[in-house]
């Protein structure tokens, strides 16, 4: 990714190849009337890279260096890792923020089962001993003030006994690990640890780590082919990566994962946010696609229409970015710019995660792009009542755009 400093009256844009607005003091970019958000984006924005840096740390225990394959073992590294970062991050919220409730994906009863497990089988360590040790290298909090009880609970703060009044509220969404069969593989293929908070039945900031998103290129295709090995080795997985960050009204903004609490880039250079915008396409015959992973381009309503108009104006099939894995790391691309369009198809009446999408909401919007279902409608976070984990989209899906295209791609639908 290219920086090019303009001048203060300048506006970033975003097209084939992003210009960026460098900003070097801590959080600048909030303005005076979201000031009030500071300390939660701040939290956030730490706590985020806090778990990224779990998150490699994990990849670095679990693949083997000479052989360059996933071990197999009673404890896959996914689930370590997605507990980890749960409890990780309800731990230090819930110290900075306690009056804040949290909706995440996991709860301990997984846990608790291996527990006592170990517990019948004489065995020494359990998973919720690896996801402790796991918290511990990453917390701020003293590793000796942890145990397994803390962990436990720390995880179903945000786990299915969470319940809301019927009135909507302020709380934390988090996705420890969006993409998980991106974190199994190793090497380059995406995974997204996510962060939301939502006041007032709409996401007010959020926060995305990619922890091997390299900034010049993203080697998709051919993760996508590796099944469970990582061809690259652990040394290429320590790459910088990126955070997104985004507060309503103050853009979405991006710089490389701090090597530790410090605001320095891993090459010890002083970190810098950037201002990213989506991309400025205006055909839908020059756009650029994303899907489901496990769907297909042919089965998509819209699909022979987008073919037929492209190859009418001679330029063949519409451009499908490829993305591995998971839903938040196709609105980092619209985000960024890399993809203008996110398509994806939810059978009529069913619901979809809310962690796979708010955060993903809030950047992309900031970012001056749109995301609505299919009949137009923006997203309800609040559909199901008193548990606040399930958003169902309306007329067949969910469309995420860089604005310019949606409503022509709503017509369309």
């Amino acid at each position: 990714m290219k920086i090019s400093c303009l001048p203060p009256s300048s506006l970033p844009c975003f097209t084939r190849a992003p210009q960026l607005m460098p900003i070097r003091s801590r959080l600048s970019f909030l303005t005076e009337n979201n000031a009030k958000y500071s300390r939660e984006l701040e939290a956030a924005i730490d706590v985020v890279q806090r778990a990224c840096r779990l998150c490699v740390e994990v990849q670095r225990q679990i693949f083997s260096k000479d052989r360059g394959i996933l071990e197999k073992g009673d404890r896959t590294p996914v689930t370590v890792a997605d507990f980890g970062v749960q409890a990780l991050i309800s731990l230090e919220l819930s110290r900075l923020f306690p009056y804040i409730p949290l909706v995440a994906e996991e709860d301990s009863s997984q846990l608790l089962l291996d527990l006592e497990n170990s517990d019948q089988n004489g065995v020494s360590s359990s998973l919720v001993e690896a996801v402790m040790n796991a918290v511990s290298n990453s917390s701020s909090l003293q590793a000796e003030s942890l145990n397994h009880d803390k962990i436990l609970k720390a995880i179903d703060r945000g786990g299915q006994e969470m319940t809301f009044k019927a009135k909507p509220a302020t709380y934390w969404v988090l996705d420890p690990i969006d993409g998980t069969r991106g974190f199994v593989r190793g090497g380059k293929a995406l995974y997204v640890v996510g962060l939301a908070l939502v006041v007032e039945g709409r996401p007010i900031l959020g926060v995305m780590g990619c922890p091997n998103w390299d900034a010049e290129t993203v080697c998709i295709e051919k993760n996508l082919a590796q099944e469970n090995t990582n061809k690259y080795g652990i040394d290429d997985l320590i790459i910088p990566g990126i955070i997104m960050a985004a507060c309503h009204g103050c853009g979405t903004w991006i710089r490389t994962i701090s090597n530790d609490t410090r605001n320095v880039a891993l090459d010890g250079s002083p970190n810098v946010w950037v201002r990213c915008s989506v991309d400025k396409c205006n055909l839908l015959q020059e756009a650029r696609f994303c899907i489901a992973d496990r769907a297909t381009w042919e089965l998509l309503p819209l699909s022979k229409t987008l073919e037929a108009a492209s190859i009418s104006k001679g330029r063949g099939k519409p451009t499908i970015v490829p993305t591995c894995c998971g839903s938040l790391c196709k609105y980092l691309m619209v985000a960024t710019g890399r993809a203008s369009i996110f398509l994806l198809q939810v059978p009529e009446e069913s619901s979809v995660k809310l962690w796979d999408h708010a955060v993903g909401m809030i950047c992309v919007f900031e970012a001056g792009g749109e995301v609505t279902d299919w009949d137009g409608s923006k997203l309800a976070l609040a559909i199901d009542g008193v548990e606040r984990r399930s958003i169902v989209p309306r007329g067949g899906g969910i469309l995420v755009t860089n604005g310019t295209l949606h409503n022509e791609l709503l017509h369309m639908i």
